[in-house]
């Protein structure tokens, strides 16, 4: 089976492929596994480390070839506010419960949970439930982008874990390790 060492960031410009791989957001964030493009093309990844692979990223085969990184459609909610403080106060409290967000200008989409989107509806915001990629971010202690592929340097969590009962204040919620 071919072998795939290297990533190229989506921000390396556009590049021909041979093949496309869609992954969910959990399926993306690998070191090494089997995979099969949508065209047939078997190979597998192998990297030093764990990353994050983004819509848009390039896998690059032993051979030169490179095969696209696109993200499946998955149930998400999408939060949008009023303005920027509305924002801000609603990104504190998704932040405060370590949930993976992603953000936009004007939104913030998450994974579907419906004691969250109530939790946001009920600060004011409101809610779409859609079905499209997830990229969340990758946390204050990820190296950028461009970075981050370039040295195969990913921070899976993007903070660090502590004991929530010896830091003097409860999150109310337990942490999920994919």
């Amino acid at each position: 089976m071919i072998r795939a060492g290297k990533i190229y960031p989506q921000s390396a410009g556009s590049r021909e492929t041979v093949d496309t791989v869609v992954l969910d957001s959990t399926e993306r964030h690998r070191r090494r596994g089997a995979m099969r493009g949508v065209r047939g093309l078997e190979f597998l990844l192998d990297l030093p480390e764990a990353v994050m692979l983004r819509t848009g990223d390039a896998i690059m085969l032993d051979d030169g070839r490179l095969v696209e990184v696109l993200g499946k459609p998955e149930p998400l909610a999408e939060i949008r506010c009023r303005d920027p403080r509305q924002m801000a106060h609603v990104s504190w409290h998704l932040g405060n419960r370590h949930l993976p967000v992603q953000i936009f200008d004007n939104r913030i989409r998450i994974r579907r949970d419906h004691v969250i989107e109530e939790m946001v509806r009920g600060l004011g915001a409101k809610v779409a439930l859609i079905e499209a990629a997830f990229d969340p971010e990758g946390g204050a202690y990820a190296a950028p982008v461009e970075e981050a592929h370039a040295h195969h340097d990913h921070d899976h969590h993007g903070h660090d874990h502590h004991d929530h009962s010896t830091c003097g204040h409860e999150h109310g919620h337990a942490h999920k390790h994919d």
